[in-house]
């Protein structure tokens, strides 16, 4: 096939020879940047040299059109399952989580519930396990149904040790890898810092941003968080305060502090920071309840 390129780039013409598109001829994007079309193998090929400045150039913008504009609302492993209220921040020693079901029950409805006389689980009524072999039991269970949630928290388990495991960080990171693949944003996360750090894998900063930004784009706060504290540390201030704005919104303290310091030096309007003070207090408004302001006089966890 002969290319003759051409000059302009019409959504109706092939980039290179300048076909018109039709019933026949079928036009199609270049993936990477979606800026043009080509009528084949060939005249991309012959185009590529041409294009590739333009192209890359773009597909960078779109790949970063996609991370600031998804994950703006945390995923639903993040609310509780019997109020859906999101869970209040650090999610840590906020919430009850039951092995039988894999669900996370606020502190507010476990009072809630214990004071009407229920002590089983709350969202599945199965009888709460009785020590490590019994939780233990429960966790493979459903790991070997393949539910995600259930091969993180087994990942988690090898990860640190526990409940009879013995600790292995290579086994956590299989199973952190298997429960990342079926949907687990929080395994995802927990991949990035072991592969950030080269804790039982091999060091690879890259793919560890790789897996953030796929977390942060369903709304895992802590991989948003750590790809604004990772632009802050290249001196990418613009990148950085879009991240922390975002996470800011979702009720994280943390990330309001950080746009009040970019304030300060400059970077971030006096509105931006008004903006992520807002959001914040709406986030954390959100997180209330009557029960969960109860639940704060009890310590945890409760018998």
């Amino acid at each position: 096939m002969s290319c003759t390129a051409v000059d302009g780039d019409s959504a109706d013409l092939c980039a290179n020879c300048g076909k018109h598109g039709s019933d026949i001829v079928k036009l199609r994007d270049c993936t990477a940047c979606r800026l043009v079309k080509y009528c084949g193998v060939d005249c991309q090929k012959a185009d590529r040299k041409q294009h590739k400045r333009a192209c890359k150039q773009r597909a960078a913008e779109l790949k970063d059109e996609q991370l600031y504009s998804q994950g703006h609302e945390r995923p639903e492993g993040d609310f509780c399952s019997i109020c859906a209220l999101p869970i209040p921040l650090p999610k840590s020693g906020r919430a009850v989580f039951n092995p039988c079901c894999m669900e996370q029950i606020c502190h507010g409805c476990d009072v809630a519930t214990k004071k009407r006389g229920m002590f089983d689980c709350p969202f599945c009524r199965t009888p709460i396990p009785k020590g490590d072999a019994e939780n233990m039991a429960m966790i493979q269970a459903r790991a070997e149904k393949k539910d995600p949630e259930a091969i993180y928290h087994l990942g988690g388990r090898y990860y640190s040790g526990g409940l009879g495991l013995q600790k292995d960080v290579r086994q956590a990171v299989e199973l952190y890898t298997e429960a990342a693949e079926l949907g687990s944003v929080e395994a995802l996360f927990n991949l990035g810092v072991l592969y950030y750090s080269g804790d039982g894998v091999q060091e690879d900063k890259v793919k560890a941003v790789q897996l953030w930004s796929k977390a942060a784009k369903q709304g895992q706060l802590e991989s948003r968080y750590q790809l604004g504290e990772l632009e802050l540390m290249k001196g990418n201030f613009n990148h950085a305060k879009k991240h922390f704005l975002i996470s800011a919104n979702m009720g994280d303290n943390d990330s309001v502090e950080k746009i009040k310091a970019i304030f300060m030096i400059g970077v971030a309007t006096k509105e931006e920071y008004a903006q992520a003070l807002r959001g914040y207090q709406d986030a954390i408004e959100e997180m209330k309840s009557p029960d969960r302001d109860e639940a704060k006089l009890y310590q945890w966890p409760l018998r």
